[in-house]
């Protein structure tokens, strides 16, 4: 069917989630106002995951099955074979550290060229990663010549002497080899690994967001991510290891169903949950898959989301406050990931953190797809955005710092030489 057409360059994010896959494919359609790629979604899908829980792969079978469902329904949308992803990392055991690097500047003039800001970074690697962790990122923060600090590009500038600060990213090596080596089984190519809320972040705030003070939030099944920036750049990174998988474990236990009944009720609830809502108003659970009619007061279900919510929040402040930013990002929290869709939960954060909060929607990316504005597809959209960035710009490759493929090149020789 298509092999008389070109095939179009798409940009395809995947993102492995512990209760679903989801991929979404782009295409960079020219400048946005800005001057940066407008990203238009061709395609999203989302499939049921299998094989991974909290996060950590249980079955390589079951998660090679999962993807490869996702990605063939994908191709059956857009009429193409995919042949590249990028890979999205939410394993809850990712750390980061600081690290600083310095380097004399090569030319004899004294003028700084991007290789010696590359030099600065390799030199910023240099300290251990903790013992069965491999680097994700390594994130440029200040650049410091001769002594002159706060400095965010130094190229073209004049010194002898330049100093980076760095934030590395490590993931843990099993995770790592174990999510190549599933994706690779599918028949795909993988261009990179990437933390999934640094691309979540590069999606739902702007530039000034940035500058100012912001938080992305990100609440999947298992864990909650976050990412704080100041000045633009990446200020503190966490992950929790609570998510909206606890929201349902939670209502399953107070209303004495099953898992899946639990998840339709979270899923359908629709009454914000710090409203006070009449006694009258009750959910049937045989409406959302319930062998037989009981009827559960909203009121009494809203109590059990706004319970599990609070919790979450609080661990999210306490990040704030180990950032020593609580209270104190004038940008706000941006909240994303299927747990972002709970009414009344930015009402919530807004009491609960003292700062702004809202929704976060894609920044300078269109599309006609249903799920273009769905919180949970945040972190597939991310990563096609983050993708088509990188492809067009050596400079913000050096910038963010991709460093996992030498993970993945690994697995990848090791499959073809036992490929016929």
């Amino acid at each position: 069917m298509t092999k008389n057409r070109k095939q179009p360059e798409f940009v395809t994010g995947l993102d492995i989630g512990s209760t679903a896959v989801r991929v979404a494919i782009g295409q960079v359609v020219g400048d946005d106002a800005t001057g940066n790629d407008a990203i238009q979604i061709v395609a999203t899908v989302e499939v049921p995951s299998d094989g991974l829980n909290r996060g950590n792969i249980t079955s390589i079978e079951n998660v090679v099955s999962s993807i490869a469902n996702a990605l063939e329904s994908a191709e059956r949308l857009i009429g193409y074979p995919l042949q590249n992803v990028w890979i999205g990392v939410s394993n809850s055991d990712v750390s980061s550290q600081i690290s600083k690097g310095v380097v004399a500047v090569a030319k004899s003039d004294g003028e700084i060229s991007p290789e010696d800001v590359e030099r600065a970074i390799e030199s910023a690697k240099a300290v251990n990663a903790p013992l069965n962790y491999d680097v994700l990122h390594v994130l440029p923060k200040t650049f410091t010549v001769d002594g002159q600090t706060g400095i965010k590009d130094p190229v073209g500038m004049t010194g002898m002497r330049l100093e980076v600060e760095t934030q590395m990213i490590h993931g843990p090596t099993a995770h790592l080899r174990n999510l190549t080596k599933a994706v690779y089984r599918t028949g795909v190519d993988i261009e990179d690994l990437v933390l999934s809320v640094l691309a979540v972040g590069d999606t739902v705030t702007t530039a000034r967001q940035k500058d100012l003070g912001v938080a992305v939030v990100n609440i999947g099944g298992p864990s909650t991510s976050i990412i704080i920036y100041e000045d633009g750049d990446v200020l503190h990174t966490a992950s929790l290891p609570i998510g909206s998988d606890h929201i349902t474990n939670d209502l399953a236990i107070g209303l004495r169903t099953s898992i899946d009944i639990a998840e339709n009720v979270k899923r359908q609830f629709d009454r914000n949950i710090l409203d006070k809502i009449p006694k009258r108003e009750v959910l049937n659970l045989q409406d959302v898959g319930a062998p037989q009619a009981e009827h559960i007061p909203k009121q009494y279900i809203a109590e059990i989301i706004e319970a599990r919510v609070s919790e979450i929040l609080e661990k999210v402040n306490e990040e704030f406050k180990r950032a020593e930013r609580e209270g104190l990002l004038p940008a706000g929290a941006v909240f994303t990931g299927g747990g972002a869709m709970i009414p009344g939960i930015v009402d919530l954060a807004k009491e609960a953190l003292c700062l702004p909060a809202q929704v976060g929607t894609p920044v300078g990316v269109g599309g006609v797809s249903e799920n273009l504005h769905n919180p949970a597809f945040t972190s597939a959209i991310g990563l096609v955005k983050w993708g088509a960035t990188l492809s067009k710009s050596p400079r913000k490759r050096r910038k963010f710092g991709m460093q996992s493929m030498k993970v993945a090149d690994g697995v990848k020789k090791f499959f073809r030489s036992i490929m016929p």
